[in-house]
């Protein structure tokens, strides 16, 4: 062997030494997620039943609000956009799969050249012949078809490594659709009672405003008998226009809560159907809220966290696999001749070729440092995020049965407080009227009532929104 090829064959080798050692001399900060839950709840008592399994229209009754859903589903501009997420992530997927198989491509291709008399070339042809009697022509065509193909051997699974983090991005993405889902149920059922509150209030508004006018009547007889003053009309009036003028405020409230639906299910604005009776008289369904642990498998966003976890560790082996040799081989067979009738003259006209590249990077790797310490970072910054996604989760979940617990407490004390005023409104009329009352207490009397049914008809949305803000703590309504 010649002193020339000794040497070559020591650099390649150094150099895949350097390449191998510099990667323990790479010191990563290691972090592993916790995955750890308490067994059960604050304040309840454990229980593997689980409302989250329940399907979103099984969950809910009122059949105006499941066809909202239904058609939400469907055209919601924003669950479509994320589809088409989907469809990109996916197709990155198969785009990485290809990176690590072999490639081919057929080449055809054709051209003239002219060469000058007084040139290198120009001086052989001239002094040869491509046959006995033959001459090169002048100018020269050049005709080729053939294959080429190429593969990169996978030898660190760094290519693999690749696909399966973007294979686990996709799932990830899949996920990020089902929470996407989940807070667009729960969006449309909270606007829908939001809109049949409002209902409920125009409607105890007018009632309002119908006993005051009656009691306004009253307080102007009253005046011509000479038993009360201008002064306690003007009041009675007064109350009277305000609740009018509020009633307007109402129906514009009415108007944007449609349109916030309409929104949400992909239409222009129109009447939203619901059914707005006996509304404070609804009692959600018993939502059960299993183990903590079961939020690792029912949470969209909790699985999401996790997967996207998954793909940065997938980073993180690709990014190392960067400091090793790769080997890629290639290879290539055809026909290639200035005139057609020389193609089917083999093996003249064949030609073919065979390589392998071994490819170590050896001097100022800083670029694939800093995109390996980058991939390390964002591992550990992924499996935060996974445990905060986790931890949030067990948070929501005890704060919305705390407040579930607190408000039907609440309401049931709220609901003796409006039967107690409402009748106070009946007796100060009554004293009024016959003059055992001032008329001051009958005003207070009317607005310390109609408050009082405003803040039990808010009440009872929140116990609403509590009920269905569980089901998507759960990790409900995207099944």
């Amino acid at each position: 062997m010649s002193t020339k090829k000794r040497l070559g064959n020591w650099l390649i080798i150094a150099g895949l030494a350097v390449t191998i050692a510099g990667c323990k001399d790479l010191k990563l900060v290691t972090k592993t997620e916790n995955t750890y839950t308490p067994a059960n709840y604050q304040g309840s008592q454990q229980d593997t039943l689980n409302s989250a399994k329940t399907h979103w229209n099984e969950f809910f009754k009122d059949p105006y609000l499941i066809s909202l859903v239904d058609t939400a589903l469907k055209n919601n501009q924003e669950l479509n956009i994320m589809m088409q997420e989907i469809t990109i992530a996916k197709a990155e997927v198969r785009a990485k799969k290809g990176e690590f198989l072999p490639s081919a491509n057929l080449q055809v291709g054709a051209g003239v050249d002219k060469v000058g008399r007084y040139t290198r070339n120009g001086a052989l042809e001239a002094n040869n012949q491509i046959a006995p009697g033959k001459e090169f022509p002048e100018p020269m065509s050049d005709m080729i078809v053939g294959v080429n193909a190429s593969w990169e051997i996978d030898i660190w699974r760094k290519l693999r490594n690749s696909r399966d983090a973007a294979a686990n991005r996709y799932l990830a993405s899949v996920e990020g659709k089902n929470f996407m889902v989940t807070r667009l149920v729960s969006e449309i059922a909270n606007s829908y009672y939001e809109l049949v509150a409002l209902d409920n209030k125009l409607e105890i508004l007018n009632q309002t405003i119908e006993i005051q006018s009656n009691a306004l009547q009253i307080v102007k007889m009253q005046k011509v008998a000479g038993m009360v003053s201008e002064l306690a009309v003007k009041k009675f009036e007064a109350e009277v226009l305000k609740n009018q003028s509020h009633m307007y405020y109402i129906r514009q409230s009415i108007i944007e809560a449609e349109n916030k639906i309409n929104f949400l299910v992909g239409r222009f604005p129109q009447p939203v159907q619901r059914n707005s009776k006996n509304f404070t008289d609804l009692v959600p369904d018993t939502i059960y809220s299993g183990i903590p642990s079961q939020l690792l498998q029912n949470r969209p966003d909790i699985r999401k966290a996790e997967l996207e976890l998954v793909a940065t560790k997938f980073d993180l082996k690709a990014a190392r696999a960067d400091f090793y040799p790769s080997l890629r081989l290639t290879a290539g067979a055809g026909f290639n001749a200035f005139n057609v009738q020389y193609f089917i003259k083999a093996p003249q006209s064949l030609i073919y070729n065979i390589a392998g590249d071994l490819v170590a990077p050896l001097i100022n790797r800083n670029a694939i440092k800093a995109k390996y310490f980058s991939a390390n970072a964002k591992q550990i910054q992924a499996a935060y995020n996974y445990e905060k996604t986790i931890l949030n989760g067990y948070i929501e979940v005890t704060n919305t049965l705390s407040m579930i617990s607190n408000l039907k407490k609440s309401y049931d004390l709220k609901t003796q407080q409006v039967q107690a005023l409402t009748q106070s409104i009946t007796i100060s009329t009554n004293l009024f009227s016959n003059a055992r009352a001032d008329y001051m207490e009958v005003l207070m009397t009317q607005r310390d009532a109609v408050e009082s049914k405003f803040e039990l008809i808010e009440m009872k949305q929140q116990q609403l929104s509590s009920w269905i803000s569980m089901y998507q703590a759960l990790g409900g309504g995207w099944k």
